[in-house]
């Protein structure tokens, strides 16, 4: 089902991709059951969760560091993480239960760091792609992370209808593109001006 899914949305991953994604869907659907972790109760849910993580792939510049910040159950930063598997992905996520999740659900993936912490207390050189999704504003998100980034740093923020309220303030500010899909606006920054 996945893999269909995916395909439909002109996103073509190898079989072991396909099969990483599967087995993060199961685990979170398993810990989920549990812990609260997301409001996605079942595994098609979660599915349609990992193609609006990966959607992005199909027009953005592949980067060489992510970091996600607020990492919750692992949306966008795993199903990234397991696609982008020459990008160093880090998850940036305060409360305890889901880094233990997210430190869980990364055993066998060599390019994920899981980060237990706030992002304004984290420490690291610059990101080329800083990405979030329901997490603040996006003008709070600048400013949060903006000692995690560069000249050369884009972002990629997973928005909602409230995107364009917020944009219409740093329009002069950013160079953006804002790509639609159903309900969701992903918020494309290539460089603040």
């Amino acid at each position: 089902m996945l893999k269909q899914l995916l395909q439909s949305n002109d996103i073509d991953l190898s079989d072991t991709q396909i099969h990483k994604l599967e087995a993060f869907a199961q685990t979170l659907h398993e810990w989920n059951k549990i812990h609260n972790l997301t409001g996605a109760k079942d595994i098609e849910t979660i599915h349609k969760n990992i193609l609006d993580s990966l959607y992005p792939i199909t027009f953005i510049e592949t980067p060489k560091s992510i970091l996600d910040v607020g990492s919750g159950a692992g949306f966008p930063a795993m199903p990234l993480a397991i696609v982008l598997e020459d990008t160093q992905v880090v998850l940036c996520e305060p409360l305890r239960k889901r880094v233990s999740f997210l430190k869980y659900a990364s055993l066998s993936l060599n390019n994920v760091e899981v980060v237990a912490s706030r992002v304004e207390d984290m420490e690291h050189e610059p990101f080329d792609l800083i990405t979030s999704r329901a997490v603040t504003n996006t003008q709070m998100l600048l400013e949060l992370t903006n000692h995690l980034a560069s000249a050369q740093t884009r972002y990629l923020f997973y928005k909602g209808n409230r995107l364009f309220d917020e944009v219409k303030s740093l329009k002069n500010q950013l160079d953006y593109d804002i790509v639609q899909k159903q309900q969701r606006n992903y918020l494309y920054i290539k460089s603040q001006k």
